[in-house]
């Protein structure tokens, strides 16, 4: 496995005796036989819609070791597709790159996914508030008026949006998504995001943090319904930190504040080549992650590459 050394980031992977199933702009897919696959989360970061040159500090590790956190939670009300992240039970021909793998990475079942983002908000902010502004409502569901941002909203509400394989997912009405899906499977999908979230917003407000709005991915396995890819990061949600709440205005939160703001500051015209990014605001943006996972979890995050 090949990396690019910066302040000990993962940028790129390759493991010849896999099969490159899909790249993202996070997550590195293997094919693993027939039937599994093998995730891992290096340290890129993007915004905007670019990968920027500039790797997270533990972004990678950040996102794999509280999605698995999120997937024991939550295995009471859905099942994942995670069979193990104990690299000692990869398949042989992968265990020589454990080292790399450790901590990153998960070995899961492959599911047929749904074609759609089932994306829940308890407040409003990002493109929901900028969609209420103009129009009273989000994604067809009328809200009440005289809303502020980031207020909380009366109930949850599951929005859901399409998958982009470029530029940004597009907002959609959930009438919209039974013409994609199945209207029972959608409903399904609805009913399951908004029990997951009210779950796991209870549980994280307990910790000190507000679960804003999050994005989760299912797909079909033998065990029905099932939840895959991340999910509960600080890449799929908005976390913000409950002490500094205050209506009326964006709040600080928990994943690329800095990357964009930095971003913004350079007036960088969001065409490619990305800009690399300062070591401070690399650093900067890799603690708020790491204090993400500490908060929720109640644990250090497991930085080793090595088996103790």
């Amino acid at each position: 496995m090949t990396t690019e050394t910066q302040d000990q980031v993962l940028l790129q992977t390759d493991i010849p005796e896999l099969e490159l199933f899909a790249s993202g702009k996070v997550r590195d897919v293997y094919r693993v036989g027939a039937d599994r696959l093998l995730f891992v989360a290096t340290d890129r970061i993007s915004a905007f819609d670019y990968v920027l040159a500039t790797g997270i500090p533990h972004k990678g590790r950040v996102l794999t070791q509280l999605s698995l956190f999120w997937f024991e939670f939550l295995k009471d009300t859905v099942p994942s597709h995670l069979i193990t992240a104990d690299v000692s039970r990869y398949p042989a021909e992968i265990r020589g790159y454990a080292d790399k793998l450790r901590g990153r990475s998960m070995l899961v079942q492959r599911a047929e996914m749904f074609p759609v983002e089932c994306v829940v908000r308890g407040y409003l902010s990002g493109s929901g508030w900028k969609e209420y502004k103009a129009s009273g409502s989000v994604c067809g569901i009328k809200l009440p008026s005289g809303l502020r941002e980031s207020e909380q909203l009366p109930e949850p509400i599951f929005t859901p949006a399409t998958k982009a394989t470029t530029g940004h997912d597009e907002n959609i009405s959930f009438e919209h998504m039974t013409q994609l899906v199945q209207p029972e499977d959608a409903r399904q999908l609805r009913d399951l995001s908004l029990a997951i979230y009210k779950k796991a917003a209870d549980y994280a407000r307990q910790k000190g943090i507000i679960i804003a709005d999050t994005k989760f991915e299912f797909g079909r396995t033998a065990a029905g319904i099932t939840l895959a890819d991340e999910v509960l990061t600080p890449d799929s949600s908005r976390f913000w930190p409950a002490d500094k709440y205050e209506p009326g205005m964006s709040q600080q939160s928990f994943d690329k504040q800095y990357v964009r703001d930095f971003l913004e500051e350079i007036h960088w015209n969001k065409q490619p080549p990305a800009p690399a990014l300062p070591v401070e605001v690399a650093r900067r943006t890799s603690e708020k992650y790491v204090e993400a996972y500490r908060q929720l979890t109640g644990r250090e995050l497991d930085i080793s590459s090595r088996a103790a």
